[in-house]
């Protein structure tokens, strides 16, 4: 199928207009799209009278309009978020074979909304509802070390000192490195590697993980996982529509473990 021009064209004017310069004037925007001025005021004209484009000022500055945000607000209300992670979540459990999940923040918990079970006799399988406090396990962590500094510091205030105090480096490593690795911390023998995924906002909402038993996933298998479960974090936050810098560096400047260093948290 070939595409219909005057379409390709109004989407190309749409998408012209960034964080960085949300407002342009008409040459401007023809730099951006390469087309003829009569053109150009034609396609504007069209899209104005749709709400999409608004200008102001003399000489002329378009941006985007109402009309955009509608749409936005549109898509933002059918995005389930299991049902785009659902592939994502899928893929991780057949390229490593074992357990891979997903969870959600839901207040001071992560609660496990989707999960595909390893297909070894010997798995570890946390179960969709299942939930724990955010100070547990590599998934809570992955979502706590990513939340937003004031929401982090009150939930970080409930927490007896000596609870706060084992947290302070986990917190930090896993901020810096963009994952979280824990062993034996919700089961015994239990080994689990997660990441975060954030909101169209770049706000955390969630973290995806992979777990297994420690008789088969052993530190290559670790690396492995931290680099696996870092990827499908950043593209369930795409999926979410997230393009912002939220935790960025961290994921992009993954630090895998090394051979025969404790990553307990």
């Amino acid at each position: 199928m070939t595409s219909v021009r005057a379409v390709d064209r109004s989407i190309a004017i749409l998408q012209s207009f960034t964080v960085e310069q949300p407002l342009m004037s008409v040459v401007e925007l023809q730099k951006r799209v390469g087309l003829s001025r009569p053109t150009l005021y034609r396609l504007l004209h069209t899209l104005a009278s749709r709400g999409l484009i608004e200008a102001e000022g003399d000489p002329q500055r378009f941006r985007l309009a109402h009309g955009v945000m509608s749409l936005a607000h549109v898509w933002l209300k059918a995005l389930d978020v299991v049902h785009v992670a659902r592939p994502v979540v899928e893929d991780l459990r057949d390229r490593t074979g074992e357990t891979a999940a997903l969870f959600r923040i839901e207040e001071d918990r992560g609660i496990c909304i989707l999960e595909y079970e390893s297909r070894h006799v010997l798995s570890i399988s946390r179960g969709i509802g299942d939930s724990l406090t955010l100070a547990q396990g590599a998934t809570g962590k992955a979502m706590l070390a990513f939340m937003d500094p004031e929401r982090q510091a009150e939930f970080l205030e409930r927490l007896p000192k000596e609870a706060r105090a084992q947290l302070e480096e986990p917190l930090r490593s896993a901020k810096r490195k963009g994952y979280t690795i824990s062993r034996g911390e919700i089961f015994v023998g239990a080994v689990a590697a997660s990441a975060p995924y954030f909101d169209h906002r770049g706000s955390v909402i969630g973290s995806v993980g992979i777990y297994g038993p420690s008789a088969r996933v052993n530190e290559e298998k670790v690396a492995e996982f931290a680099k696996l479960v870092v990827e499908a974090g950043a593209k369930i936050s795409r999926l979410l529509g997230f393009e912002g810098r939220a935790g960025q560096s961290s994921r992009s400047a993954v630090r895998l473990p090394t051979r025969g260093t404790s990553a307990r948290r």
